[in-house]
Formats: C-alpha cells, structure tokens, sequence
C-alpha cells in the first residue's frame, strides 16, 4: 500500500482540454485528456484500482503471479503497477494486439500469452492463473466494484472539478466508450449520487454486444469476432457493463471511428488513439442534435490513450485499406461539420 501511495502522490491528475478545432454555435468542447497518465491510458486508473482491492482483500500478496485478460491498455497499467510491487505479471490478449503495446507490456517486465479470438481470452487467463499457482485480477468482472463511484478522486469527480468556472460548468452530456463498462458505471453512478443534469451517452463500436444489450436488455447476448477497435467492446456483455445508469447509445462504425480518430489528431496537433475516434464520433452526433433543438451547452468526452500505440495499423494507409476502411468520405463529412455544421450522416 506504501508503495502505491507513494506512486499517486508523485502523479499529477491529467489534463481538461478545451478543444478549439471547431466552429459549432453554442458548444463548448472538452477532451479529458487520459493519455497523460504515467502508463499512457485511462486503464492506468482501472489498474491502480484493482490492485488497492486486490491487496486489501488478501489477494494480491508477496510471490503471487498475476494474469490479465485484455486487449492491451489495462495489461500495460498493470504490468507497471506488477514491476512497482516486485510479482511477475502475465496478460493474456489476442495476436491481433498492436505490436506496440505489446512492446509496452513487456518493457514493463510482463509477459505476454497470446490466443487467436477475443473470446477465448476469459478462460485462458483463469486456467493460466491456476497453472501458475496465481490470481486472475479479471478486469471486466471487478472494474465496476473496485473505483469509488462516490467519489475519492475518481475520473468523474475530477471532471467536475475540472469545470467549474467554465461559461457550462455542469455538461450537458459525457460522452465515452466502453470496454469492461467500469467507467461509464463510476461516471453515471456519480452523476446520479451528485444530482448533476448531465447525461451520459456511451459509444459502441461495431462488433460489440453491449449496444444491442443496452437496447434489448438482455445480458445473454454475445458476438463473434468481437470489436475491430482496440481497447473498446466486447462480445460478451461484461458483469461490469451496467446499461442502467446509461441514457443513450450509439453504435459507430469501424469507418466512422478511425476518420473521427484522424480528424481530431489533426485539429489537436497531436495523435489519438481508434477508440478516442468511436468518443469524438458520438459526441459530434451529439453536438448537430443540441444545435438542432438551438441548446447551448458543454460536451465532455475521454482521450483514452495515446495514438502513438497505433503506428503499424489505424495510422498506417496500407493498414487501413487492408481491412476495407473507406475512410476518406467519413473524414470529409466531419471536417464540413466541423467547420460549418454541416449534415454528419448517419451515426453508424
């Protein structure tokens, strides 16, 4: 525990940009930027969580191999917080994991165990952690019970903090992605537990469940071949996905989200990863409907991590073309909205 505090006490919260790159009347854009994180990604938030739990349930002790499932962020987060403590880690991902993450996770002394489909990670980690004699940290069933969604510094709060004195202090909207779904539940449990108007509008990229989950209620649902954007989706609906503190949801097309990806790296100056693109998308959505119904107000949204990770594929033209993304009409159509309003389409 002495040795996570002393960790946080040496980090600084993470940056509230307001965002420029647009023309939109009366909307305040903001970029709760997560990528500058010491481990490059909101999940170094998830990975400090679920080792505080982890330790103070008598789980995580001295010597005890740990195992991760996970598409690459929160396995970097928690490679680092493994090295901090001295325990050997293992994350356990699929072959299709940017080879840069994978670079990330094993410069932060962990190891990497690798399956061919998303959904064969789940089991694979548990039987891993057994054979090792481990403990199966299982990001997607304890990301939503392990953050104080009342608070204690948590993503929502600092958000918040963040805002005040803003011409829109309190958001009409935020506007997120989800992976595990731990934080759209810490995010949407504050907003209730603290009487905030907001709403929170949580986007799904194509090839996840939980949009279709969220619609129908039913949590029996699954997908094949998972989500194409790394770091968001599942094709299972997690235990931490909790649709109830969710107002609405929009499903975004692989296209859409990496146009969107390349569109505000080019407006920041900067480059953000695909599921930053899946956020943007559904927040401009957003944004044309306030502007419609003449609603002035402030949208908030997530960096998650850094673009940088994504060099070989969603930044890489031949990539790109490889896997079928026609992007170049989707950019369009976002550069026109953004600099006049202009219609955006549909929103997958």
């Amino acid at each position: 525990m002495k040795i996570l505090d002393r960790d946080t006490r040496r980090s600084a919260d993470t940056h509230l940009l307001r965002f420029e790159g647009h023309a939109l009347p009366g909307i305040d854009i903001y970029l709760k930027d997560e990528s500058t994180h010491p481990t490059g990604s909101l999940k170094h938030r998830l990975a400090r969580s679920l080792f505080l739990f982890g330790i103070c349930n008598g789980q995580i002790r001295d010597g005890v191999p740990l195992v991760e499932a996970s598409s690459g962020s929160t396995a970097v987060s928690e490679a680092y917080f493994a090295r901090l403590l001295g325990l050997p880690f293992y994350a356990v991902m699929t072959r299709t994991t940017s080879a840069e993450k994978i670079e990330d996770i094993e410069r932060q002394g962990g190891r990497c165990h690798f399956v061919a489909d998303s959904g064969q990670v789940y089991d694979e980690a548990a039987g891993l952690a057994a054979r090792l004699g481990g403990i199966y940290v299982d990001q997607f069933t304890n990301a939503e019970r392990v953050t104080d969604w009342r608070g204690n510094n948590n993503i929502a709060e600092s958000i918040f903090r963040q805002m005040q004195g803003e011409p829109h202090g309190v958001p009409a909207w935020i506007v997120m992605a989800a992976g595990t779904g731990g934080t759209s539940a810490t995010i949407g449990r504050y907003l209730r537990y603290k009487h905030y108007a907001t709403r929170l509008c949580v986007a799904d990229p194509e090839g996840s469940v939980f949009y279709d989950a969220f619609m129908t209620g039913d949590r029996t649902l699954t997908r094949c071949g998972g989500s194409r954007i790394e770091g968001i989706g599942r094709p299972r609906v997690e235990p931490s996905f909790v649709p109830g503190v969710i107002d609405r949801m929009f499903r975004v097309c692989d296209t859409a989200s990496v146009a969107a990806m390349r569109v505000l790296s080019r407006r920041l100056g900067r480059k953000v990863g695909p599921s930053t693109g899946t956020n943007f998308h559904a927040l401009c959505h957003i944004a044309s409907g306030l502007m419609r119904q003449e609603e002035p107000g402030s949208l908030v949204t997530l960096i998650c991590d850094r673009g940088e990770r994504y060099l070989a594929t969603y930044y890489d033209d031949a990539w790109v073309a490889a896997q079928g993304f026609d992007i170049a009409p989707a950019e369009a159509r976002l550069e026109r909205f953004l600099d006049d309003g202009g219609e955006l389409g549909a929103a997958a």
